[in-house]
């Protein structure tokens, strides 16, 4: 529940209803798209190392399939129960649209805090639930991929644990090591798309990138790639955190090395760069900073702290970071936000090239998968940036209506309405 009194997936309708009615979305279809499809809870028992039991719950919902397989991440945290993985299906409707990639909108998560199990733990858990919901996925009908404290190493177990009841299936999952079907630079996809998001919003509003200064929430796949990323295009990074808090540093911080450090099993707080200052993840998201870049969980910026927000745009690389009242205030303040949505659809269209590669068994270069990225991002965010000024509306809203406007074509045209 947000400090709004809304549940995730009530938030998640607050935007839907917003660019609904801009495109004055039908009563019938309005019905079949705020729903979801399907919904998967499964009880997973996990023995430890030490010979004791725990039993966690595991979840997998499809929103809308409309326009190809269902796709979507799967988490591992204490918060992911069914109605944030509800809210987070939806978004993934939305954000396949929008790339005009031929998924629909999944997502997955276990309610459990990962951080204290063994490999060996995890990849028990991990067998457990994909046997839960091994009747609902498929090569041609869902495709999980890694998101929050999940990765390569998951994807793995997961194919792994797939491939036992249908045969050698890598197509089954994306995000996977490289040795078993990965695709070169999805690992860095979501990250990289983040900043192609950036270039193109840039040269829409006659900016430079070069100098441009970024605070970066979160450091984990997402936030570090996007971060080393952003260097590389001649930003400066000024600020850096994960979930022990952060550092700071007005001349730009070495995002490589931080990098280094949180991949060898540190902190960011553990850097040892001159003249940095700690500061907490509150002080990160109000800090001075051209473009703040949320990359960890939902809900960090929302009517408390929203007013005090410093940066002039809000780049949303996690998941629904700004809640619906945080999003008007930044607002009313003049500042914009690219909404998750467009900004980190990065992953999943690398998992549609890594799922294409899967199913033609042909690999791509790294060259390719990147020229190919940023290309479907910029059109995305010229698309977006073209349906706001046609409507009158923020980059979230037209990038919604065009989402919504695809899904319910297609909606209509199998015969749901």
């Amino acid at each position: 529940m947000t400090k709004e009194g809304l549940t995730a997936f009530q938030a998640v309708n607050r935007y839907f209803d917003e660019a609904a009615r801009l495109i004055d979305l039908d009563e019938r279809m309005y019905s079949v798209l705020t729903t979801t499809y399907r919904e998967i809870s499964v009880q997973i028992p996990v023995q430890l190392d030490d010979g004791d039991l725990i039993v966690v719950r595991g979840y997998r919902v499809h929103h809308n399939g409309a326009r190809g397989p269902y796709k979507g991440g799967v988490r591992y945290h204490p918060t992911a129960d069914l109605e944030e993985v509800r809210a987070l299906a939806s978004l993934m409707t939305w954000k396949t649209a929008l790339l005009d990639v031929p998924f629909g909108g999944a997502k997955g998560g276990i309610e459990v805090d990962p951080t204290n199990m063994s490999q060996a733990e995890l990849q028990r858990m991990t067998r457990r639930f994909t046997n839960g919901i091994n009747h609902v996925i498929g090569i041609y009908r869902d495709i999980p991929a890694p998101d929050v404290n999940t990765n390569a190493q998951t994807m793995a177990w997961m194919m792994d644990a797939y491939s036992g009841s249908h045969g050698y299936s890598p197509a089954i999952v994306t995000g996977k090591p490289l040795d078993l079907g990965g695709a070169p630079g999805r690992e860095a996809a979501t990250g990289r798309g983040v900043v192609y998001v950036l270039e193109a919003y840039a040269e829409d509003h006659g900016l430079d990138v070069t100098g441009l200064r970024l605070a970066v929430q979160g450091f984990g796949n997402v936030g570090s790639w996007a971060a080393i990323e952003a260097v590389d295009h001649g930003c400066v990074v000024v600020a850096v955190s994960d979930r022990y808090g952060g550092v700071r540093h007005e001349a730009g911080l070495d995002v490589r090395a931080l990098a280094d450090l949180v991949r060898a099993g540190g902190t960011v707080g553990d850097s040892d760069q001159p003249g940095v200052e700690r500061v907490t993840n509150e002080e990160l998201l109000v800090g001075p900073c051209d473009v703040l870049v949320p990359a960890a969980l939902g809900e960090v910026i929302d009517a408390d702290n929203a007013g005090s927000v410093q940066a002039a745009v809000v780049l949303e690389a996690a998941n629904y970071p700004v809640t619906p009242d945080g999003d008007k205030i930044l607002g009313d303040r003049g500042i914009r936000v690219v909404p998750d949505v467009l900004a980190n659809a990065g992953g999943v269209t690398g998992s549609y090239f890594e799922w294409c590669q899967n199913i033609q068994q042909f690999t791509w270069k790294e060259d390719r998968f990147n020229a190919e990225l940023r290309d479907r991002m910029r059109l995305a965010y010229a698309a977006t940036a073209e349906t706001a000024r046609e409507l009158g509306c923020t980059l979230r809203q037209a990038a919604f209506a065009i989402g919504i406007r695809r899904v319910a074509h297609a909606s209509r045209l199998r015969g749901y309405v």
